[in-house]
């Protein structure tokens, strides 16, 4: 195992990180099995985890499971999507972030977490708001580092800004999708984070399922899943898939280590979360960890996904409110009559 620094925290992680969404029990994995797949991927050489508060019940199964193996996992969680009805219970405000910590520290059964992020941008929350009492959880031994997740490059650049002209713990970390598929990325946020010495630890490398190979054009794609997943029905998606495929079996290579071996060969990417269900997907993906794209497939991989590009949208992408609220781009209509 190649381990890489974590930006400039000097943590080492390894290029694939564990994620833990599918462990939640609400997914169909009862605990013990979610255990032994932990237990394989740190036998494996995989020492990033990576949780949420907001992954069902995935917290206490992640750690149940590290019960004894703590001290040699870094272990990342995140906070700020709504945690029940209560209004000041999800967000970046200090007032939610001091209890949220504690939440996640108890279910964790730690003392401290290594990599504290931001779930989406928080528009309603000063950005000194946040970083400050991310600060204090710093200074207080809870925290190790703190980091955030979809954020747009200007939100990165400002982050960056008032760290530094407050005098506050900077976002060690961004976490984007980042797919053959979704490439967008690379032409704002990754320059971003490389500027800045942040660390990448990207979700989605698979497409959130298409870049297995599993999903075909024109076949019974497991209609259940493609009603949770709208982008399987995008057609410009699948038509993608179809050209990698050849490409994949050309390169002797399965989909699945075609898709993940492109995301951790950008210079910018630190890790790629892996959300292995079962044994079988993670048996899988570890035989793939030692594969490296020469030039000219990832040339080819150009050609085919220009760099920058995405093809079609992620249905968990963040969407900035001027793209969700019309009033904040549109005058007031008396406004625009006066024009």
């Amino acid at each position: 195992m190649q381990y890489r620094t974590l930006g400039r925290t000097g943590i080492q992680v390894s290029p694939y990180a564990l994620g833990t969404l599918m462990f939640a029990t609400a997914m169909g994995n009862a605990p013990e099995d979610s255990a032994r797949i932990i237990h394989k991927a740190l036998d494996a050489g995989i020492n990033f985890i990576d949780t949420a508060d907001r992954y069902g019940d995935s917290e206490d199964v992640v750690g149940k499971a590290l019960e004894g193996r703590r001290d040699n996992v870094v272990l990342a969680t995140k906070f700020g999507l709504p945690a029940g009805q209560d209004p000041n219970h999800h967000g970046a405000s200090r007032r939610w972030i001091v209890t949220a910590v504690e939440n996640s520290l108890r279910r964790l059964r730690t003392d401290y977490i290594d990599l504290y992020q931001l779930h989406r941008p928080d528009p309603r929350t000063d950005i000194e708001e946040t970083l400050s009492a991310l600060t204090d959880l710093i200074q207080s031994g809870k925290v190790r580092a703190i980091g955030a997740s979809q954020t747009p490059a200007s939100g990165i650049v400002e982050a960056q800004w008032v760290a530094e002209r407050r005098g506050l713990a900077r976002f060690h970390t961004e976490q984007p999708a980042y797919s053959i598929l979704n490439r967008g990325i690379e032409r704002e946020v990754l320059p971003a984070t490389q500027r800045f010495g942040m660390g990448v630890l990207v979700w989605g490398p698979l497409g959130q399922g298409l870049l297995t190979g599993r999903v075909r054009k024109n076949e019974d794609n497991n209609l259940l899943r493609a009603g949770l997943f709208q982008h399987f029905n995008d057609e410009r998606r699948l038509d993608t898939v179809e050209k990698l495929i050849p490409l994949a079996a050309e390169a002797g290579l399965p989909m699945t280590h075609l898709a993940m071996a492109f995301t951790i060969a950008h210079p910018g990417v630190t890790s790629a979360l892996i959300g292995a269900r079962t044994m079988d997907h993670l048996d899988s993906l570890l035989t793939g960890l030692d594969v490296t794209l020469t030039d000219d497939i990832l040339d080819r991989i150009d050609e085919i996904v220009p760099p920058g590009t995405d093809i079609g949208t992620l249905d968990q992408a963040y969407q900035p409110p001027a793209l969700e609220n019309p009033d904040l781009r549109r005058r007031p209509l008396t406004a625009r009559a006066a024009a």
